[in-house]
């Protein structure tokens, strides 16, 4: 019989390769650590009795948090072996968030990986009733911890293996009886309206997509997958486990969240799938180290890279590219683009997946001139991540491709894409006034407005609340102007505004930090703070040539008006930002409420009272004047903070 489930899947591999290949490799202390696929069952298995032992029965949840890490796929099948399920929890979430989802999902076991979530698990502990143990797997710092409901993850992996002496074949027992549609994970959705969702994910869900999108794009197992983006979310689920357990390549694991990009380029990846906010970060870097070059390479950049658009736009096109633009192309692939690509780990790559939301269509012609085979996907965690995708050889940048097998997209009267297939989720947890309305019919109502254009493509315009109406009565996406936007290297966060009541398109802008901080070094600019640099005369001319460069190619109503630079930066734990980094639009829309007002005012300048907290509880009031500056050729005053 077919495997019909994840564990089954992982027995079926742990035979056929045995310790003959390895599944997962983890860097720790420098060096690569690999586990075969024998000892990736093994691992599961008595953790999987571990769990049983102590209490675990089927239909119990349990909830990871942290890092990617071997244990933490461990943990997920063990649940799911002993017909239970998972729920992944962001690692960087506040104690607010992890006591909602965990109280939401009515865990019953917490698994953590270090003492900072142990510490977070202490804090809430009075409030977590249905919480029986709580077992971290990195034991630094956690020696003269006492608390009764700590486990040690080997300890329960003893424990499992006491347990199948009493019970032999129990674990493969069951195994064996394991359904398609047993429910796999809870995996909670973005919030960007409040508290996220949890949707209900079964192995038939999660295995279906895998097999749809592999129809289209084929793995190998010799190929390498780096898995460095959260496990909570529904994008890296669909690629390390749905994917990577019915393909058999090999998982691996970064030693830190600060050594990804150098782990990605000692690794090699054949596939990759990042949000645009990893992509974003790349371009941005590229163009911080061409300024950094030396003139000779800055030059040879700057004949390279109009080349690689050329290419690029002919490939867009489907043309053939001429002799000439072929050996051009090559010389340039082999003097600047193939140099690039290696420092950013993308040489081997053979596909490179965006999704999450859309990417800038600046970033997308960027890295298909660099020969990147990027494309765009489109899904939900509701569809178990994926249900459009471009095909190989017909990538169009301002679509998300073609409906993957099994699936289908129409779009409703309203505009609002709707997607029907075997991966779409079985409900919301807890919540049957929410699967009322999200399914109707068998038919996913996404909440995006799109279309499809001549060829097939779908085309998401934002979501369906998002989009604005312009004075010229055009609907148009803020987010595709803040896209534009992101693509300066000195902009990580752009919020626009317009439409409506708001005669004229705004924007709200987050300076980067570290880009713009490193160009003030180089242009000898001094500055103590985020908000002394954000709001100095010069990063504001430096931010807003950027911004004409991006209007140049708006439509007039589309065109931002009138501007300024944020004196903090968006925090997802100020809830602005959901723990994806998408905008919670509805909240800051309301939190910034006084400056949109002042974006939309006669004056040049808004005075805010900002009031922060220091870690050992003390508060401090700050008061500083927001410069708005206004594109109608006037050039900024110089303006004071204090």
């Amino acid at each position: 019989m077919p495997a019909e489930t994840f564990p089954q899947l992982l027995v079926e591999k742990a035979k056929q390769y045995g310790h003959n290949k390895v599944a997962l490799r983890e860097k720790e202390y420098g060096i690569w650590q690999p586990v075969t696929w024998a000892e990736y069952l093994e691992h599961v298995k008595y953790f999987c009795l571990g769990l049983v032992s102590l209490g675990f029965e089927p239909g119990d949840t349990v909830a990871i948090i942290g890092d990617n890490r071997p244990e933490w796929v461990y943990a997920e099948l063990a649940a799911q072996a002993a017909h239970g399920q998972s729920i992944g929890i962001y690692q960087d979430s506040i104690v607010r968030e992890v006591t909602y989802i965990i109280t939401h999902s009515d865990c019953k076991f917490v698994v953590v990986e270090d003492q900072e979530q142990v510490d977070k698990i202490i804090e809430i502990w009075p409030q977590l009733h249905g919480v029986e143990k709580v077992i971290y797997y990195d034991p630094k710092g956690l020696r003269n911890y006492t608390e009764p409901y700590l486990m040690f993850f080997p300890e329960v992996e003893e424990l499992g293996r006491a347990f199948e002496k009493k019970h032999p074949g129990w674990f493969e027992r069951r195994v064996a009886e394991g359904k398609r549609d047993d429910i796999a994970i809870l995996s909670t959705t973005s919030g960007t309206t409040g508290n996220p969702k949890l949707a209900v994910l079964t192995h038939d869900n999660l295995l279906s997509m895998g097999a749809n999108l592999m129809a289209v794009d084929p793995m190998t197992p010799d190929d390498e997958f780096v898995s460095f983006l959260p496990l909570a979310w529904i994008g890296e689920q669909m690629m390390s486990m749905a994917c990577g357990l019915q393909v058999g390549f090999t998982l691996n694991f970064p030693e830190e969240p600060e050594t990804v990009q150098e782990n990605i380029r000692e690794i090699g990846p054949q596939v990759m799938f990042s949000p645009p906010r990893i992509w974003e970060n790349m371009v941005s870097r590229v163009q911080v180290k061409i300024e950094d070059a030396t003139r000779l390479k800055q030059k040879m950049y700057e004949w390279a890279l109009p080349i690689g658009y050329e290419m690029a736009d002919v490939r867009f096109e489907k043309r053939e590219p001429s002799r000439s633009l072929k050996l051009k192309y090559f010389l340039a692939d082999w003097l600047m683009f193939q140099h690039i690509k290696d420092q950013l780990g993308l040489r081997h790559i053979k596909r490179a997946y965006t999704g999450g939301a859309a990417l800038g269509p600046d970033v997308f012609r960027f890295f298909h001139a660099l020969g990147v085979n990027l494309k765009q996907i489109y899904g939900q965690t509701e569809v178990s991540g994926i249900a459009v995708l471009h095909r190989d050889g017909d990538v169009k940048f301002q679509t998300v491709g073609l409906p993957i097998p099994g699936t289908e997209v129409r779009i409703a009267e309203n505009g609002e894409i709707l997607i029907k297939s075997q991966a779409v989720f079985r409900g919301y947890y807890r919540n049957p006034e929410a699967t009322t309305s999200t399914l109707v019919d068998g038919w996913l109502h996404t909440g995006d407005a799109g279309y499809f254009d001549e060829d097939g493509h779908l085309i998401v315009i934002d979501r369906a609340k998002d989009v604005m109406t312009l004075q010229d009565g055009t609907k148009f996406s803020p987010q595709f102007i803040e896209n534009k936007l992101k693509f300066s290297p000195y902009i990580k966060e752009a919020v626009v505004f317009g439409g409506g009541e708001h005669p004229y398109v705004t924007a709200m802008i987050n300076i980067d930090m570290e880009t713009v901080g490193k160009w003030a070094e180089n242009h000898q600019l001094a500055y103590t703070t985020y908000t002394d640099l954000a709001q100095k005369p010069e990063v504001y001319e430096l931010v807003r040539k950027h911004v004409e460069r991006s209007n140049a190619d708006l439509p007039p109503a589309a065109r931002i008006r009138r501007f300024l630079l944020l004196h903090k930066e968006l925090d997802a734990d100020d809830a602005e930002l959901t723990r994806t980094r998408k905008v919670r639009r509805r909240f800051v829309a309301q939190r910034y409420e006084e400056i949109i007002a002042a974006l939309y005012g006669e004056k040049d300048y808004l005075d805010v009272t900002t009031t922060i907290t220091y870690q050992d509880g003390r508060t401090a009031t700050l008061q500083t004047r927001l410069h708005i500056e206004s594109l109608n050729g006037q050039r900024m005053e110089k303006v004071s903070a204090s």
